[in-house]
């Protein structure tokens, strides 16, 4: 065999196994996908129908439960959280909607590369805008008025757990359409200086009323803050250290968010900041709580929790937010919760 013969022959192996390896990966993903798409004996009833974001007693969440309807965009009445649900036909990895206005993250698998998408929403849930994301999935807001929306996407690593791992966030007005393709282009006041670092990281945006201010994450040097932003003058200011993924209270006074226990480890517990003393209450969860939860009320935070343990899988629980009460059930095989 000739040296050119020889290497075209490596050349179309290469080719064939690299084929064959895409093609297991797909089937692999497919099977997984069909055995997730199969109802399950007592799992919650799910029926096909409509959701508009202008619905009022509703509370819109990720469907997580096995069967043909996982995945969608599916909603409960407010006072009947665990009754019958309502699946669009809308599928997202994470969602959020406030005023009319929703954010969808997209994961769609690929032979080669998994497909990232963030579809800007309407209230009755058609696509206004697409925009691909530099990564998987992860957080997702809309302000209060609707005329903001954020989005956290992992560039690597796949968890906050994971021992290395980077983020990009994203902002967009709605009105204008104009994207802020990551917040590390904001100036940064730490601890009442000027700041500048390459290892900046944000995540977990939730924006007041204002439709200027907003809070995140801010990760540097090893160290986690919450830091209070403006979109107007770019700039972050920090407030506090060992706060992630906060969420703020409908009365723009509590920041509901995960606390890291114990440096070094992967264990979070859920609490509520007081933004005028900076008191920090704990909240009654002792599980840990790797999500960014949800204010129902301005007495009632829900969050996600891994359904029996189950990676892949989660439940919605409830808990009051000045620390008092027990957990509660609140949607079985749900994730992404936004009351409407």
């Amino acid at each position: 065999m000739t040296p050119i013969r020889r290497r075209l022959f490596v050349l179309v192996a290469a080719v064939l196994l690299l084929a064959g390896a895409g093609t297991g990966i797909v089937l692999h993903a497919a099977s997984r996908a069909d055995r997730a798409n199969r109802p399950q004996s007592g799992g919650p009833a799910v029926s096909a129908g409509e959701l508009t974001l202008g619905s009022k007693g509703r509370l819109a969440f990720v469907n997580a439960a096995p069967g043909p309807h996982r995945t969608a965009v599916s909603s409960v009445p407010s006072t009947d959280p665990g009754g019958a649900r309502t699946a669009t036909r809308l599928n997202c990895a994470r969602f959020y909607a406030a005023a009319g206005t929703g954010i969808c993250l997209k994961s769609d698998p690929g032979v080669l590369k998994q497909s990232n998408r963030a579809l800007l929403l309407d209230a009755g849930l058609r696509t206004r805008r697409t925009f691909p994301l530099a990564g998987t999935p992860s957080r997702a807001r809309v302000s209060p008025s609707g005329r903001f929306a954020a989005w956290t996407v992992f560039v690597s690593g796949e968890s906050y757990s994971s021992a290395f791992f980077s983020t990009r966030t994203s902002v967009l007005d709605t009105r204008t359409m104009r994207l802020t393709p990551s917040l590390e282009s904001f100036s940064v006041v730490l601890d009442g200086k000027p700041y500048h670092a390459s290892d900046i990281n944000y995540w977990g945006v939730t924006f007041a009323a204002d439709d200027d201010t907003f809070y995140a994450t801010l990760n540097t040097a090893g160290k986690t803050y919450l830091v209070r932003g403006s979109l107007s003058r770019r700039t972050v200011t920090t407030l506090t250290e060992n706060v992630e993924c906060p969420s703020l209270s409908p009365d723009g006074t509590r920041i509901a968010f995960k606390k890291r226990i114990l440096s070094r480890t992967n264990l979070w517990h859920e609490y509520v900041l007081d933004l005028r003393t900076l008191r920090e209450t704990a909240l009654a969860e002792r599980h840990s709580v790797d999500d960014q939860a949800t204010w129902l009320d301005d007495h009632t935070v829900a969050y996600a929790l891994p359904a029996n343990g189950t990676v892949g899988s989660s439940d919605l629980w409830s808990v009051p937010a000045d620390g008092t009460g027990t957990p509660r059930l609140l949607v079985r095989g749900a994730s992404s919760p936004a009351p409407l």
